[in-house]
């Protein structure tokens, strides 16, 4: 999840390391208005479905938004990131005691076993990825074979707004960005397809009135899309002759 903040109000802000910005974050993140976590609320649960007795993989889990949810609903999960603080935050919600939460960078092979989950998530992290080829094939290496894994992620478009995670430090009043990367659709559709993932669906959602009643930072970008979401399945390897 992050906040959105158009080019023009970039002049003054500070860029910081991810995990940096993340921990000076974490105290306030789940209280801001976030738009892009709105919309995705609204979308993803049609690419879930019924996680009742499933093994689940949230990686980049931050405060647990999805991990809690998920194991509300029955299912066994594994949450994974690398800000202690965001973390923290998520230990201490109801529920969080049927999490197993795990602190990784994800630049690095992820601690969990191969082809142990039935589900892995990747939600509002892979725009802060430089590596994504590294991280897809950990995604996929982590995913049962008749699994899926589902992605989300800020649209490239709002890049062409200027928009970036940013936030207002309340003691400060400064505006902090953990630092991010511009990807391109095509470049998570590569990383994803090299990993040897197979597009299972793909959508594109925009900024709706709906949306901008419920969220006033999200008013500036009607009509434009904010979110992409993505499943996968894991492809099968041919046998040879």
């Amino acid at each position: 999840m992050r906040d959105l903040l158009p080019k023009q109000d970039t002049v003054d802000m500070e860029t910081v390391p991810t995990r940096a910005g993340y921990d000076r974050w974490a105290e306030f993140y789940d209280s801001e208005d976030n738009p892009l976590a709105f919309l995705e609320e609204q979308h993803i649960g049609a690419l879930v479905g019924n996680v009742a007795g499933l093994k689940e993989a949230d990686i980049g889990c931050g405060t647990g938004r999805h991990a809690l949810r998920l194991a509300a609903a029955g299912a066994q999960v594994t949450a994974v990131d690398f800000s202690e603080a965001m973390l923290d935050r998520a230990r201490l919600k109801p529920g969080a005691a049927a999490v197993q939460f795990v602190r990784h960078d994800l630049a690095k092979p992820l601690p969990l076993e191969s082809a142990a989950f039935d589900r892995v998530f990747c939600c509002l992290v892979l725009d802060h990825i430089a590596a994504l080829d590294n991280l897809f094939l950990e995604l996929k290496r982590v995913c049962r074979p008749e699994g899926s894994v589902i992605i989300s992620v800020m649209h490239p478009a709002m890049s062409l707004r200027g928009v970036q995670a940013r936030f207002i430090e309340p003691h400060s009043g400064r505006r902090i960005s953990p630092a991010g990367y511009a990807h391109q659709l095509s470049d998570y559709l590569m990383a994803a397809l090299g990993a040897g993932l197979l597009l299972a669906c793909i959508s594109e959602r925009r900024v709706d009135d709906e949306l901008a009643a419920h969220s006033p930072r999200a008013a500036k970008y009607l009509g434009w899309p904010m979110l992409l979401l993505m499943k996968f399945h894991p492809k099968a390897l041919r046998r040879e002759l």
